[in-house]
Parts: structure tokens; sequence; C-alpha cells
């Protein structure tokens, strides 16, 4: 619960581009949406797994090895930070937060 608050926080910050270099050089690298369900659909980066904070506890249905690369965003950074947290608790070892997808200037799918 006090995971990043005393220290290391277990998870990386990453700006878009980095994100975007990581997801081009590990292909079974997994990009998560936390934002709600009507926020994906209104916009989202290709290829991102849509799992609201809210729900982040279901992630182990999708993503079962720890070790798996995960990069996590949201609309400004806030609830991704909250994710990345969660994430490492639950034992997720390699996770980046990219913040929001205000930042990221590349292709938006919509729908």
């Amino acid at each position: 619960m006090f995971n990043g608050l005393f220290g290391s926080k277990g998870y990386k910050n990453i700006s878009a581009d980095e994100a975007k270099e990581r997801l081009n050089e590990n292909k079974n690298a997994v990009l998560i949406d936390v934002r709600s369900k009507d926020e994906h659909k209104q916009g989202h980066i290709p290829g991102s797994k849509n799992i609201p904070l809210d729900q982040i506890d279901q992630i182990e249905k999708i993503v079962k090895d720890k070790d798996k690369e995960l990069i996590v965003y949201c609309l400004s950074g806030a609830r991704a930070s909250s994710a990345c947290g969660a994430l490492c608790q639950m034992g997720y070892t390699n996770v980046s937060n990219m913040g929001g997808i205000r930042n990221w200037p590349y292709e938006i799918k919509r729908g």
C-alpha cells in the first residue's frame, strides 16, 4: 500500500518515445490502458489492452508471466502510477509507467 512513498517504487517512469522504442523492440511487451472502457473507445494506443484501474487485479488472467514487460498508461499519468504500484505489489517485476496518452505523439486508434 505504501510502495513508492518510502524509496524504491518498483517501477520505472518512461517517456512516450521510450515506450514506443520498447514496444518496437520487444514484441512480447504488453501495453496496458488503465482508463475506463469509454475513454479507451474514444481513443487509445493501437495494440493496448484496456484494464481499468479498478480492475487491475484481473491482469493475472491476461498476463500470467510476472516477468513480462508491462507498459502502463492512462490520460495524464495519475492512474497509471497507481496501477504500476499495484502491479509491483502483485509481483510483476518489469513494470514501466508511460504516464498519459496526452503525451503520445504517435498513432491513436478510435473506437
